[in-house]
């Protein structure tokens, strides 16, 4: 199948937005390539043509109802947008970076009749329920703020692939993918977070989760030997939703340098960055942070993924010949 040209196409990605550095992830991530993480023991197979949606809860005037069908002929969006696991840890892989195609969430709300909370709605948690029967809770005041929620069903030009949620995933830039990111969902259902607990949240994770500021070198790599002299040192930043705006990098507990950022594509998609290091022969600790747009910078201060995301500056071991 293919699907429709998006009626609002993303933007064309800056020249500069990828240094196609040799070790260095790339921009977009491939499908293949992409993080998965979900408790799926089997991959659901879904049948298209049966799959429906059902919306309904507080604030809901009346039950919606929706095929695969429906949300085609809806616009679509198109949007580059990238995810992270709660469960990454500091400078872990379940990052990645997509072109996503799908209909806007807030439009279905509110065509249901849904208002956020701070304009008088009654429902503060959106439950999205998977046909596996996961469940994530995703404040509704989050979903309708204007940021480009969706429904997805394409990703990087094709519709989803059956391990990333076909026919139809949630996305919504800025959250952890726990509390925002169901794949194969059939169910929405406007509630409140004091009346209902998703699957995780029972499990000791935090009910909302934006996504911290991170960074992470990609290379060089953890017990590399690089030649002395100039080498490469690069990787990606991100703050979805509020960006990235300066990375910097030490050796050996030294003063902290800048790094040259990549040309930016949006606040919701990771950065790239790259400093050139002076190498000399010996073994050296590499130490990344980034300061996001909101002048936050990040913590040294090291803490697991439990309840809401780790924090801490990555760093990489190398002896150079």
């Amino acid at each position: 199948m293919a699907l429709p040209a998006p009626a609002s196409r993303a933007a064309v990605v800056p020249a500069g937005a990828d240094l196609r550095l040799p070790g260095l992830s790339a921009f977009t991530t491939p499908n293949e390539k992409f993080y998965r993480v979900d408790t799926a023991l089997v991959v659901p197979k879904i049948d298209a043509t049966a799959w429906r949606l059902r919306i309904h809860g507080l604030g809901v005037g009346k039950d919606v109802e929706l095929s695969y069908n429906d949300l085609l002929a809806r616009e679509l969006i198109e949007r580059d947008i990238t995810l992270t696991c709660v469960s990454n840890q500091v400078g872990g892989p379940y990052v990645g970076n997509a072109r996503w195609i799908g209909v806007r969430l807030a439009d279905l709300l509110r065509e249901a009749g849904v208002r956020p909370p701070s304009k008088g709605g009654r429902a503060d948690q959106l439950v999205a329920r998977s046909v596996d029967g996961m469940t994530i809770g995703s404040p509704v005041e989050t979903v309708l703020d204007g940021r480009d929620a969706m429904l997805a069903l394409g990703m990087n030009g094709e519709p989803l692939p059956f391990t990333h949620g076909f026919p139809v995933r949630m996305l919504v830039p800025g959250l952890y993918g726990y509390v925002s990111a169901c794949k194969w969902l059939h169910e929405l259902e406007l509630t409140t977070f004091d009346s209902y607990d998703a699957y995780w949240v029972k499990r000791s994770w935090s009910q909302q989760a934006p996504i911290k500021t991170e960074s992470r070198i990609d290379t060089p790599k953890p017990f590399a030997s690089p030649k002395a002299g100039r080498v490469q040192v690069a990787g990606v930043a991100w703050a979805q939703h509020r960006g990235i705006d300066r990375v910097q990098v030490r050796v050996d507990g030294g003063r902290w340098q800048t790094a040259r950022l990549a040309a930016e594509d949006s606040v919701d998609t990771w950065r790239q960055w790259m400093w050139e290091w002076d190498a000399t022969p010996g073994s050296h600790t590499l130490e990344v942070r980034a300061t996001d747009r909101d002048g936050y910078t990040q913590t040294d201060h090291r803490v697991g993924t439990v309840p809401n995301g780790a924090t801490g500056w990555h760093s990489v071991v190398v002896t150079v010949d």
